[in-house]
Parts: structure tokens; sequence; C-alpha cells
């Protein structure tokens, strides 16, 4: 497989007053074109503070990240911003939706920063919404929608321009287990489909088993990289009318 990003001697040190905090001590790591790797702690192990150095959102101490022969962290902050905006999408546990948007416009908002006109990204938008399910959803916003719902927006929203890479930062951590389970089997199915390269944050070791290989950090060192047979099992796209009763049956309860 090719090698995508190359990390190398990778450290992190937090200031706080007085002390020095080590959130990353030496971390050497390969990622390949089109495979799903799932960092794998406990809060504190430093598996988020690795995805942000990956992601450029912060800047190491020390050691270097090489995304497809481009070392991000020599990079400025106009230069990063443009790197993420061409070539990295997002999906958060925390949905990170505009309130005041619907669902078209929240996916895309961000296609205005690619140069795409507005006719193009708003089309682009639909076909993605309805790609997760969410056909009869464009026009709500937020707070019009269930937890999974928004989260499927934030997915579109990830993947409407096919980006080289894909962070998906703990993103069943607000969703029950049976939603759980159709927004990872969606959103590695969409990876594999365009053979981008996903990379999951998560504690949770069900999340994990849905990655090629399982990256275990704890203290911010990688104790284990372990090949794994995924039980991704295929995209699955709820109907609305599922969608709805669920709804109904969870007023009270984020999905």
């Amino acid at each position: 497989m090719k090698t995508l990003i190359k990390i190398r001697d990778l450290k992190k040190v937090f200031r706080m007053g007085q002390e020095k905090v080590v959130a990353l001590n030496g971390i050497n790591l390969d990622i390949y074109q089109g495979e799903v790797l799932c960092l794998l702690g406990t809060s504190g192990s430093g598996k988020s503070t690795l995805l942000n150095m990956i992601a450029g959102l912060d800047k190491p101490t020390k050691g270097s990240i090489e995304i497809a022969g481009i070392h991000i962290e020599k990079l400025n902050e106009a230069q990063v911003t443009k790197f993420r905006q061409l070539n990295v999408g997002f999906v958060f546990q925390a949905y990170n939706l505009i309130q005041g948007l619907n669902a078209v416009d929240n996916v895309a908002l961000g296609l205005i920063f690619k140069g795409i006109d507005k006719k193009k990204r708003q089309a682009m938008a639909v076909q993605i919404l309805k790609d997760v399910g969410l056909a009869t959803r464009l026009k709500h916003k937020p707070n019009e929608m269930s937890g999974g719902q928004q989260q499927r927006v934030s997915i579109a929203r990830a993947f409407v321009d096919q980006p080289k890479i894909v962070f998906a930062d703990e993103p069943t951590g607000n969703l029950d287990s049976k939603t759980s389970i159709e927004i990872m089997n969606m959103i590695v199915g969409m990876a594999k489909n365009h053979n981008q390269t996903m990379i999951i944050v998560t504690h949770d070791p069900q999340t994990a088993e849905y990655a090629d290989r399982i990256v275990e950090i704890k203290d911010g060192k990688i104790i284990e990289i372990k090949d794994n047979v995924s039980i991704f099992k295929g995209e699955k796209k709820d109907d609305e009318d599922e969608d709805e009763n669920k709804e109904e049956n969870n007023e009270s309860q984020a999905i």
C-alpha cells in the first residue's frame, strides 16, 4: 500500500505554569492511502493531540508530519488552513453545525472557500445529503433534527468534495448503540468507496473494530499496532419513516 502520511519522532510538550506535560513522546507511524486507521486510547492518552498534529491544528514541539510529500509542520497558518480546505474533512462528536443554517447550507458552506459557485455547491450538498438518507431534511436546521440526523449532516459536510483524508473524532460519542453502528458503517463505507484515508479517534474498542489497523496509545506513546479484520458491514441507510419513529420514541434522548 502507498504511504500517504509519515510521522517521525513526533513530540508535543505543553507548559502548564512551571510544569511540562509531555502529551506525545516520540511517535513514529506510517498511514496508508485508502486505509481506515484507528487511534485508540483512554482520555489523556495523547490520541486527540496526535489527531490535532496530523490535521495541522497544532504544531509539534519536535518531529515531522509529511502528508503526500508536504511537511505540514513547516507550513504557516495560512498555508495549513488552505491545505485543510483542499485535502481534509472532519466528523466531530459534537457535530459542530451552524445552528442558524439548514442542512444544505451547513454542507455547502465549506465549498465557498474552494471557489465553487453557489449553484454547483448547492447541488453537491443536496446530492450527498440524499446519499446519507436525509432527502426530506434538506431545509431543516440542526435544532429540528435528531442527533443521528445531525451527525449525518456532519458526515455529508466532511465527504461532500471527496477529500483525501477524513478525520473522525469520537464520531459515535453522542449516539446510542444502534445509531452508532449505522453511522460507522456509513462513514467507513463512504471512505472505502472513494479510496479515502480515514483516521478515527476513539476510546471505544467497539468503534475501533471498524478500522483496518488499530494503533493503541498510552501516555503519549504507541504501545501496540494491530492489523484488524474490520466488522464493517457495508453502508446502511435508514429510511425516513424509521428515523421519524426513532425521534418519536427518543424525544428526551440525543440519538
